[in-house]
């Protein structure tokens, strides 16, 4: 099978020897058992003559690592029967075009995960609101009157932009802090721009959780991802940050319902980030597995179980694409 990857920018940079990211564990385990793969940015997609293409690069196997050729090559992306669109935020502009390239490939030819239509679609943080009997109590706006009104009601609050991604543009907010007309100001810039507004939920000193979505199934193993000493939110992936978690039976039954809506959608990856049995986000565009750290926490192999049902989920080449 030829399978594409649409990675970040920086994951390119630091490829080859990067295993704290779910990339390289899934890009692995493919050439493990045979498959052909290649990687590319959203930079190098085109559109040539109504036809989606990107240029590319072919990965190999070296040892207990992988590397890529730097020779690029210009593909059709309907040359793959499997595109795994995995870029991170910002969801900026050039993120949506992106998004837009494969709205030109032919998906009987070519099986993308996450659908893109269904990434665009769905905003990790806003779209969260969907759930809205898992989460804590929110508003979306822009008004810094609603948002002055929501933290005196609430006491404590978190600012979230609904754009980017690992606690960046992120603040806490404490009623009778004198920044506070400051802070809003910053992260609605100046009342014209969208956030997330949540009720501060008081466990967060202890971290939050990773919740693993594969398909319409919520997974047994799960991690805690930690503040780090200066921050009030996990925002260094390394040892120290991160710790094996329980899932609780209550937290698997509530959300194995989302993971059966967001299957529905077409997001068959996804990653909760939850608190207290509250979930604060939904992480659909790159989402984490952590899978070094659970690998080692649980004593299971991960990888092996995304990439069957990566495999489960995509049709069987047509003659023309054997």
């Amino acid at each position: 099978m030829n399978i594409l990857f649409v990675i970040d920018k920086i994951e390119l940079k630091y490829f080859e020897f990067n295993d704290l990211v779910t990339n390289f564990w899934i890009i692995k385990e493919f050439l493990n058992r045979g498959e052909k793969v290649w990687i590319t940015t959203i930079d190098k997609l085109k559109l040539v003559k109504s036809k989606a293409f990107a240029g590319c690069y072919r990965t190999s196997l070296d040892c207990e690592n992988i590397i890529y050729d730097k020779k690029e090559e210009l593909k059709s992306i309907e040359d793959f029967q499997l595109a795994m669109f995995r870029p991170d935020p910002p969801v900026d502009m050039d993120y949506i075009s992106a998004t837009y390239i494969f709205d030109f490939v032919d998906r009987e030819k070519t099986f993308v995960m996450n659908d893109t239509k269904a990434i665009r679609d769905f905003n990790e943080k806003l779209h969260a609101v969907k759930f809205a009997e898992f989460m804590p109590e929110n508003i979306v706006t822009s008004s810094k009157k609603d948002i002055m009104e929501f933290l005196s009601d609430a006491g404590e609050i978190i600012l979230k932009p609904l754009n980017k991604c690992f606690g960046s543009g992120v603040f806490y907010l404490k009623k009778g802090d004198k920044n506070a007309a400051a802070i809003i100001n910053t992260v609605t810039n100046n009342q014209s721009t969208l956030v997330m507004v949540q009720k501060y939920i008081p466990q967060a000193i202890y971290g939050d959780k990773r919740v693993l979505i594969l398909g319409d199934e919520v997974l047994d193993y799960c991690v805690q991802k930690l503040p780090s000493n200066d921050d009030f939110k996990f925002n260094e992936h390394n040892d120290n940050c991160v710790k094996k978690a329980v899932l609780s039976s209550t937290e698997k039954e509530n959300f194995t319902k989302i993971a059966q809506e967001l299957n529905k959608l077409g997001l068959y990856m996804a990653g909760l980030d939850v608190i207290d049995g509250k979930i604060i986000e939904v992480n659909i565009t790159s989402p984490c597995y952590f899978i070094r750290e659970i690998n080692n926490a649980f004593g299971i192999h991960l990888e092996q179980t995304i990439v069957d049902y990566i495999l489960s989920k995509v049709p069987a080449p047509s003659a023309a694409n054997v």
